[in-house]
């Protein structure tokens, strides 16, 4: 696997995306602050962000809607330390453990790292659900659709095109960056 080259900040390293979602505590806000800390980590460069979506939750349905987004970063960071470092920003964020696709203040998942397939034990690459997922794929499209799923080999645009979830998944007028 090659690196890319380095950007205007001299951040060399891989092209990733990163799943974003809120749904307590003001969750916008919590979405912005997590891409705010994400551009601010040592390591890895923001290249673009999504809009916002508002989605129905995915799981227990006695909760509130979830608010996501998809970041693409330039990282110099292995897969393990990216895990890490989003792991920390979640933790400083407040977020505990909950249960599985129950309420969280920010989850931040890895889900496209390159070209790369990882399946290791707590790190999985690409994100196993992300084929599924509409409030994914909306927002991945939305800045990257001709992204090849590595272990597929269809674009996120075929995935979505292909996708029987049918949640309801709402672009925001909100801007992700600003008020």
């Amino acid at each position: 696997m090659t690196l890319d080259g380095p950007s205007e900040t001299g951040v060399t390293g891989i092209v990733a995306f990163i799943g974003i979602g809120s749904n307590i505590a003001d969750p916008v806000v919590q979405c912005r602050n997590a891409v705010n800390r994400l551009g601010e980590a040592p390591g890895i460069h923001l290249l673009r962000r999504s809009s916002l979506y508002r989605t129905e939750p995915i799981g227990p349905k006695d909760q509130a809607w979830f608010i996501n987004a998809v970041a693409e970063i330039r990282t110099a960071l292995p897969p393990g330390e990216l895990l890490g470092l989003l792991k920390a920003i979640e933790r400083k964020m407040g977020r505990r453990s909950a249960p599985r696709w129950g309420p969280r203040v920010i989850d931040l998942d890895i889900l496209l790292y390159g070209q790369m397939v990882v399946n290791e034990d707590g790190l999985v690459i690409p994100h196993p659900e992300l084929h599924r997922r509409r409030f994914v794929l909306e927002p991945l499209c939305e800045l990257a659709p001709y992204a090849i799923h590595p272990a597929y080999g269809v674009s996120a645009r075929g995935l979505l095109d292909r996708l029987t979830d049918q949640s309801v998944v709402e672009r925001m007028n909100t801007e992700m960056a600003g008020t």
